[in-house]
C-alpha cells in the first residue's frame, strides 16, 4: 500500500491506496480536524467521543468499518491511525455538524474520480502534483526542479528495492547518509534549521538545495550500479561516495559566490513564520 497526501483548502489529508482491494482509505482524524476546524489532538479526542456516540446510537457498523493502518504522524514516525473508505467517511461527515461538510464531500468525490484516472494514465498524477505546487505559490522553475528531483529519487529507490534494501527504515538510513554527506546536516537537523515539523523537507528546499540533493542521489545510484552494490553495507558506502561528490560541488559553488547553499529559508505561511520568530525571541 502506498501512502499519499492530499490538500483540502491548505489542510493535509493522509490517505492510502490498497492495491489488492483497489480502495482508497483516508485518515479519519485528518477529516475530523477540518470539519471542527481544530488541531490534530482536539480532532482525535472528538473522534473518540463521536465513535462512542455512534456505538450508543446503534451505528456501530460505521465505526467497525474503520480500520487502523500505519501512517506518517506529525513527528515523522509511522503510527497506527483510524482510516476509512470514502463511503464510510461520508457517513462520519454526516454525523459532524459543520459548515465544511458539503465542501469536503464534494472534494472527496472529486479525489476519487481523479485516482481512477491516474490508474488508467499515470501521467495525470504528475499533472496533479504540478497543480498542487502552483496552488501553494511555487514558481514554474521551482516546480520543474522538484519534479526532476523526484524522478531522480524514484530511480534510486527502485535500485535499492532490487538490491536487498527494505522500504522504511533502511531507505531512511541511506537517505540520511546521503543528505548528511552533501549538506553537512542530517535530515532532522536540516528540517530544524528551516523550522519544519511534519512538513516534507524537499517541499521547502530552495532551487539550489533541490539541485544538490538530486546530484547526490544521482551520483549514489550511478556509483551503486557501477559497483553492483547489494545490501545495506555496500549501499552505505555508495551513499557516502555519492553524497561526497555533491558536497565537493556545493563547496566550490559557495566559494565562488560567497553564499551558503543550505539555508533556513522555507515556504511556510507567514503566520507560522511569525510564531517561530516569537518563540526564538
Amino acid at each position: 500500500m502506498a501512502e499519499n497526501l492530499e490538500l483540502f483548502e491548505g489542510h493535509k489529508i493522509r490517505n492510502i491506496y490498497d492495491e489488492d482491494k483497489e480502495t482508497y482509505y483516508f485518515s479519519v482524524v485528518d477529516i475530523i480536524a477540518i470539519l471542527i476546524e481544530k488541531d490534530y489532538q482536539s480532532a482525535r479526542k472528538y473522534w473518540n467521543k463521536l465513535a462512542q456516540r455512534l456505538r450508543d446510537e446503534g451505528s456501530e457498523q460505521t465505526v467497525t468499518n474503520c480500520h487502523q493502518l500505519k501512517m506518517k504522524a506529525g513527528d515523522g514516525k509511522m503510527r497506527k491511525t483510524d482510516v476509512a473508505d470514502i463511503k464510510t467517511i461520508f457517513r462520519i461527515i454526516q454525523s459532524v455538524p459543520s459548515k465544511k461538510a458539503e465542501p469536503i464531500k464534494q472534494w472527496l468525490a472529486k479525489v476519487g474520480q481523479e485516482r481512477v484516472k491516474e490508474m488508467a494514465d499515470p501521467s495525470t498524477a504528475i499533472d496533479r502534483a504540478r497543480e498542487t505546487y502552483k496552488k501553494l505559490g511555487r514558481s514554474d522553475k521551482w516546480i520543474q526542479q522538484r519534479m526532476t528531483g523526484q524522478e531522480t529519487r524514484n530511480k534510486l529507490t527502485d535500485y535499492w528495492a532490487d538490491h536487498e534494501i527494505s522500504k522504511g527504515e533502511e531507505y531512511a538510513i541511506l537517505t540520511n547518509i546521503i543528505h548528511q554527506e552533501w549538506s553537512g546536516l542530517s535530515v532532522k537537523e536540516h528540517k530544524n534549521l528551516k523550522g519544519l515539523k511534519s512538513q516534507n523537507l524537499r517541499d521547502h528546499m530552495s532551487e539550489a538545495e533541490l539541485i544538490f540533493t538530486a546530484l547526490a542521489e544521482l551520483s549514489t545510484r550511478q556509483i551503486a550500479e557501477s559497483e553492483n552494490a547489494t545490501g545495506m553495507a555496500e549501499n552505505k558506502i555508495s551513499a557516502k561516495k555519492g553524497g561526497k561528490i555533491a558536497k565537493e560541488a556545493r563547496e566550490k559553488l559557495e566559494h565562488q559566490t560567497g553564499k551558503k547553499v543550505v539555508t533556513g529559508q522555507n515556504f511556510l505561511p507567514q503566520s507560522k513564520k511569525t510564531k517561530q520568530i516569537k518563540k526564538k525571541n
